[in-house]
C-alpha cells in the first residue's frame, strides 16, 4: 500500500503529510487513522509504547473514549528526507466536563511507501475553562496551512 506523498519529502510534501494527519485524526476514526502507519509501526505516546496497526487502533479507540470532543491542530516544524517534525495542540473534555488543551511535539519517520513506521510524541496537558477554548472541531478548509497560536 502506498500513501503519497512518499520520501524524499519536499516542503510541499511535508505540509501535505501534516495536513492529512490532522484531517484524519480529527475524524476520530481509529481504523482510518491506523491505515497511515506500517503494520509494524512503533509508537511512543507520552509514557505508552505501542507496536503495530492493531495496537494503534486499540490505543486510539481508548484515547477518544476518554478525550471527548477532541479537536486537533498540527503544524510542520521541520522535515528531512524521510522524517517530519510536528508541533500540535488539541482540546478535549473529560467525562466530568473539565476542558483541557494538550500541547506536544511529534517526530515521524516514514518508509518508502509513505507509511509512518515510527512516531514519538511528547505531550503536556493544561486545564482550561470552556471560555478559553479556541479549537472547535476540524479546521475549516480556508484555514488549512495557517499556523495556530501556541500560548
Amino acid at each position: 500500500m502506498t500513501r503519497p506523498p512518499v520520501p524524499p519529502f519536499t516542503e510541499t510534501d511535508a505540509l501535505a503529510k501534516v495536513q492529512a494527519a490532522e484531517d484524519a485524526w480529527n475524524t476520530r476514526d481509529p481504523a482510518r487513522v491506523a491505515l497511515a502507519y506500517t503494520p509494524d509501526s512503533v509508537w511512543r505516546n507520552r509514557d505508552t509504547f505501542v507496536t503495530g496497526r492493531e495496537a494503534i487502533e486499540r490505543f486510539l479507540t481508548d484515547k477518544w473514549a476518554r478525550e471527548l470532543d477532541y479537536a486537533l491542530r498540527k503544524e510542520l516544524w521541520a522535515f528531512g528526507e524521510d522524517r517530519i517534525a510536528v508541533r500540535f495542540q488539541y482540546e478535549w473534555r473529560d467525562s466530568s466536563g473539565r476542558w483541557w488543551r494538550s500541547y506536544g511535539n511529534e517526530l515521524w519517520e516514514f518508509d518508502g511507501e509513505g507509511l509512518m513506521r515510527r512516531r514519538e510524541a511528547s505531550i503536556n496537558d493544561v486545564s482550561i475553562t470552556e471560555a478559553d477554548r479556541r479549537i472547535h472541531g476540524p479546521r475549516p478548509l480556508a484555514e488549512h496551512g495557517v499556523p495556530f497560536p501556541l500560548a
